[in-house]
């Protein structure tokens, strides 16, 4: 019997990035996967947030119902935190360029890109006030100057930061939806 997922005919190194010809191009796509620290950091968030909800029963369970209720209230945020942890960075569509934030989601859309471009600058490491030497990929706005709109990624950021290869990967694909889309 033989098992074509195991044999060596098949490409096991084949981008699994690449859009697929049946992909809708209308949908947000995030163009790069969440880096280990982003998916750690939820994944502990998680953690604490089923603590939390298990709290919660056994606080409803002891007789204290309100205060079961407000425990309960406060894991469902926490695990509204750790969703909106893993939903942050940059996705793109036909439509436009999104940079989601932890609180702000900025929308552009492509006719409003002059450019986006990878500059050698101080990033900020992990989102935190140290900076240090790195790469930014760089939003250009008609209207705006450059100072005003924050790095899209960064080297040093929670998605990249130990993988250069895949920041490289990640501003190349977003360079192309806006060669593609934006800049003409």
């Amino acid at each position: 019997m033989p098992l074509p997922f195991l044999t060596a005919d098949r490409a096991f190194d084949a981008a699994d990035d690449v859009a697929l010809p049946f992909d809708d191009r209308e949908r947000w796509r995030r163009p790069y996967r969440p880096g280990p620290w982003r998916v750690g950091v939820a994944a502990l968030v998680l953690l604490v947030a089923s603590f939390v909800m298990l709290s919660a029963v056994v606080i409803a369970l002891s007789g204290d119902v309100s205060a079961g209720a407000a425990c309960l209230g406060v894991g469902v945020v926490v695990i509204a935190v750790a969703l909106r942890l893993l939903r942050m960075g940059v996705w793109v569509s036909a439509r436009g360029l999104r940079h989601t934030g932890f609180l702000i989601t900025r929308t552009t859309p492509w006719a409003q890109i002059v450019s986006v471009r990878t500059v050698q600058q101080p990033v900020r490491w992990l989102g935190l006030p140290r900076t240090v030497q790195g790469q930014a990929l760089l939003l250009g706005r008609r209207g705006r100057p450059q100072e005003s709109v924050p790095p899209l990624l960064t080297t040093h950021g929670a998605d990249f930061l130990g993988r250069v290869t895949a920041f490289d990967r990640a501003a190349d694909t977003v360079e192309a939806w806006a060669d593609e889309y934006g800049t003409r």
